[in-house]
């Protein structure tokens, strides 16, 4: 059993996820090089799936890196770019490497990325291919026909707690965990009190027991990035008077910084959450010094 898997069914102690940076070209080497310094503080990596809909070196090929580098990593798969035929040919192709962890998500639209007119395929929604990932882990593909032995898939998704309605989001939350996510990763906020109504919503209707609620930081070093998500990113509100304290802060980056470790603490302190999930876009060593300062370590660290 992975220790990330382990650590969504104990709750023994605040889980760290990470997302792995995107790689274009290189060897395993340039993985390590990217792996070593992420890999003592978390649980496990993500392997993304063309992210802001750029296209970049495979999700199956990096988690099966990651796999053979010693991380535990969790495969995403978005619905945007496959049908569910070469969905289902990836997962059950990673778990032939021990890729066990696998993330369900519907994608950032091709008019995010530098290819706008590539056809999106959409064959699955999100609530779909959880389904058919955890039919996969019952032993069995979409058809009907057997798959023996099953792989041993620990299946996850992604929900937006900030994006109004609220009670909708909660509800997609029911309807993925009742498909069969037992985690799900947040998108980045910057709205603790909605983050609080989301858990609590997660709470009273039973997903916080059965799905690990894992809330998303994001760590950035300047205004510009803030004010980029906020206007670009959809389902991304940062208000005001928080860029404003960026803006006018002495030392931007460290003002940055601090924000990042406010969210996270809170995050951890909502009943209903397990951990956090960390988007770097700094890459100096910031990812280390928020798991430290929270006062939590990943499985490499502990071990």
């Amino acid at each position: 059993m992975s220790t990330f898997r382990e650590l969504v069914e104990t709750r023994s102690r605040p889980l760290v996820t990470a997302e792995f940076p995107a790689i274009d070209g290189g060897d395993l080497g340039t993985i390590q090089a990217k792996l070593d310094p992420i890999l003592p503080y978390v649980d496990a990596i993500n392997a993304t799936d063309n992210p802001a809909a750029h296209a970049h070196a495979s999700n199956t090929a990096i988690a099966i890196a990651l796999k053979t580098l010693g991380a535990d990593p969790i495969m995403q798969v978005v619905c945007r770019d496959k049908n569910r035929l070469a969905q289902q040919a990836d997962v059950v192709g990673a778990a032939l490497f021990g890729v066990t962890n696998v993330c369900a998500l519907t994608g950032d639209d091709v008019t995010a990325g530098d290819e706008p007119q590539a056809r999106r395929v959409f064959d699955l929604d999100g609530p779909q291919l959880i389904k058919v990932i955890d039919g996969l882990r019952e032993g069995r593909y979409l058809s009907g026909r057997k798959l023996d032995p099953p792989p041993d898939l620990f299946v996850g998704a992604v929900e937006n707690p900030f994006a109004p309605p609220q009670h909708y989001r909660v509800e997609r939350a029911r309807i993925k965990s009742d498909a069969g996510a037992r985690f799900l990763q947040l998108q980045i906020g910057y709205e603790p009190d909605r983050l609080e109504d989301f858990v609590r919503g997660c709470v009273e209707n039973g997903v916080a027991a059965r799905t690990a609620l894992i809330p998303s930081i994001c760590l950035t070093k300047s205004a510009k990035a803030l004010d980029f998500m906020h206007d670009k990113v959809p389902g991304i509100v940062i208000p005001e008077p928080l860029r404003a304290r960026v803006k006018s802060a002495a030392d931007v980056p460290e003002e940055s910084y601090q924000v990042a470790l406010e969210l996270a603490r809170h995050a951890l302190t909502v009943p209903g959450v397990a951990g956090i999930h960390v988007t770097d876009f700094r890459h100096d060593g910031s990812l280390a010094r928020l798991v430290t300062d929270l006062g939590l370590r990943g499985a490499s660290a502990a071990a």
